[in-house]
């Protein structure tokens, strides 16, 4: 597989500027290219402004922005980019322009780099062959504002071979980017149900069914988002909605541009939005604004189903992640239920005489949060939800005991790898299940997800095959608790990990306080969970909760049995660490909180600054943790607590104030 390394952008507008920026900043050498020196230069210039407001606002220090320039240069000649591995392009929507700068790009970089196209619109078959090496070419179309938006779609063309689609997946995983998988076709997953959105929304205003506000303001309640549909617009450029949806109207009559839309791109004006509010907006038109809105998001996403353009969790995944909807297509079709949803459908059939897809039902809408992949003896287990930072839902949990199941019970499989994808691996369980059932006096139902949580868990502690923890990013409270279950944690170089329970009213109950303290020690133990201190991968491995720091390669090359496993060797505990370690097991919790410690070997304003960090804790919660670790009763032990921790209002405070600097009552 190929190893990609030194990266070309062509195209130093907008997108291309801030690929380029993205990809410096995760360590890439990257060469921004463009037909002219003041185009290259603008593009650095605004790379440079972006960075700059990045340090304002505390984002980066000075020094990573002066070393993520480094690794970026321009160049107005495409003949420098012979050394890349990757050269991506970035230049306006033109067939033909983009055809000649492949075929350019065909003579002068290596057959072994890849190429590839960020179009939003385009075949990407169909511009393959202007290839010489068609089997090196692919679609990554990335989504605006390119250095901050995490999606990106991966598009193989009919010709694009396995290696140039697998160094593809793994370039996307480095640079920082959650992928999801798409055919070869018009629009792709994303934007093929989003642009039509658009269009719709248009067609409503030229019917005089409602005011440009009255549509965004319900399309905004609707759909959970910021924006409505024409300040979308405005915000990416009416023009572009226009070109991208008449690339569309292959698909059939509910495609078709609007009138009004097409005036509006050709003027290269903005909308002129008026105010309005969701609930002075009379309920019928609001009904009916709602029920066209859903229905040819319900419609196309539908179509995408049926003609398997994307799955129905990379489909839901896009919409979330890409366009930052707060429920994606697949989760208000869910909620709407079959009945609904076929009515909202069949209702845009009627209107625009297009047949009804056959793809609609609860069958269609399965989503896998967690996924399993064998090779051989080894079997890879994906907490694969980035959009909801892996959080352990019901859903997931019931994912992870299915999927381990399957593994552990496969007679050829002897490792058992479990990983993450995008930033995290776990970021902990999910809070608003939490909150939920707390506000609704129903503290059993937590007792139940965390007492089988507990069982899924033991399982994976207690199997005969060798499991390897991969965190791959954060690994926080129940995140830090899986990995602790595995025989081995091994973590790529941008990982974290923290037990944050106390901080937020609770603690750790998925075997945190058991596993933990048999892991890295009694002392440590209490020190990350009664402050909730952050780990670097560095620091995690000084104290023994990391066992080796991996790269991604690394994880690939084990996962297809092409490289050892790291050998386990214990490390001898740094004097920073010893201090702490000796701190906690010889002072009490309460000597501690009352400042009475003894015996203590640690700097003075090291010492003040774990007390007042505990101060800010949970003081129920710190009680409990600390009771739980000197007991050393097993994890079991932890369930007995549940109701009283849950039942408190300092739990029920700190569940719903993440981020915010509050003070607990301790009751």
């Amino acid at each position: 597989m190929k190893n990609i390394r030194t990266v070309g952008v062509v195209g130093a507008g907008t997108m291309g500027a801030a690929l380029a920026q993205k990809f410096a900043q995760e360590g890439f050498e990257v060469i921004l290219a463009d037909r002219a020196k003041n185009f290259v230069e603008k593009g650095l210039n605004n790379i440079r402004l972006t960075l700059e407001d990045g340090i304002a606002k505390n984002f980066f220090s000075k020094q990573q922005v002066e070393t993520f320039l480094l690794h970026l240069k321009g160049t107005d000649s495409l003949d420098d980019l012979k050394a890349c591995d990757l050269v991506i392009e970035a230049i306006f929507e033109d067939l033909n322009a983009k055809k000649d700068l492949f075929s350019s790009l065909g003579r002068i970089v290596s057959k072994e780099c890849i190429i590839a196209t960020n179009t939003s619109s385009f075949s990407v078959t169909e511009l393959a062959t202007s290839m010489v090496h068609p089997e090196r070419f692919i679609g990554l179309h990335f989504f605006y504002h390119a250095a901050k938006n995490r999606l990106v779609e991966i598009i193989p063309g009919k010709k694009t071979s396995a290696d140039t689609l697998q160094a593809t997946r793994l370039f996307t995983v480095l640079a920082g980017k959650d992928a999801i998988d798409c055919t070869d076709t018009y629009g792709f997953a994303v934007n093929r149900f989003f642009v039509p959105w658009l269009n719709e929304s248009v067609k409503l205003l030229q019917e005089a069914v409602a005011t440009k506000a009255e549509i965004d303001a319900v399309c905004m309640k609707v759909f959970g988002i910021g924006m409505g549909p024409f300040a979308l617009m405005n915000a990416t450029g009416v023009p572009i909605a226009y070109h991208s949806e008449k690339t569309l109207e292959v698909f059939g009559k509910l495609y078709e541009v609007a009138p009004l839309l097409k005036a509006q791109a050709e003027a290269a004006k903005p909308w002129e939005i008026e105010s309005a509010a969701a609930d002075t907006i009379e309920t019928a038109k609001e009904k009916l604004i709602s029920d066209r809105m859903l229905g040819v998001v319900f419609y196309v996403c539908a179509q995408i189903l049926e003609e398997k353009v994307s799955s129905a969790i990379h489909l839901n995944r896009g919409a979330k992640i890409g366009l930052r909807w707060r429920k994606g297509p697949v989760d208000l079709m869910i909620a709407a239920g079959e009945a609904e949803v076929t009515r909202l459908v069949t209702q845009m059939t009627e209107l625009y005489r297009m047949p009804l897809p056959s793809s609609i039902g609860k069958n269609f809408w399965v989503m896998e949060s967690v996924t399993i992949k064998k090779n051989n003896s080894v079997a890879v287990i994906t907490m694969d939800e980035p959009e909801n930072m892996n959080a352990l839902s019901e859903e997931t949990m019931q994912g992870l005991s299915e999927k381990f199941t399957e593994a552990d019970h496969d007679p050829a499989i002897e490792t058992i790898f479990i990983t993450g994808s995008g930033k995290a691996f776990v970021a902990g369980a999910d809070i608003k299940f939490f909150v939920r059932n707390i506000k609704a006096g129903k503290i059993n139902n937590i007792e139940t997800f965390t007492a089988f949580g507990q069982d899924v868990f033991s399982r994976i502690d207690r199997s005969e095959k060798k499991v390897v923890a991969v965190v791959n990013g954060m690994a926080l409270g129940g995140g830090l608790e899986l990995a602790l279950c595995a025989d081995m944690i091994l973590a790529f170089p941008k990982a974290q990990f923290a037990f944050p329970e106390t901080g937020i009213g609770i603690y750790p109950g998925l075997g945190g306080t058991q596993r933990s303290a048999l892991k890295i020690g009694r002392g440590l133990s209490k020190y990350l969970i009664h402050t909730g201190k952050m780990l670097n991968v560095k620091e995690a491995e000084e104290i023994g909760l990391v066992d080796q720091i991996i790269s991604v390669e690394d994880l690939l090359k084990m996962a297809e049995n092409k490289k050892q496993i790291p050998a386990f060797s214990k490390k001898s505990l740094p004097d920073k660490w010893q201090m702490i370690k000796n701190f906690f097991e010889k002072n009490t919790l309460a000597e501690i909180v009352e400042k009475k410690y003894s015996g203590n070997l640690l700097p003075v304003e090291e010492v003040e600054k774990i007390v007042k960090t505990i101060g800010y804790k949970a003081p129920v919660a710190i009680r409990l943790a600390d009771k739980l670790i000197e007991e050393k009763k097993g994890c079991a032990s932890e369930l007995a607590h549940l109701s009283e921790i849950f039942s408190t209002s300092d739990a029920l405070l700190g569940l719903t104030s993440i981020g915010n600097k509050i003070q607990y009552e301790g009751k």
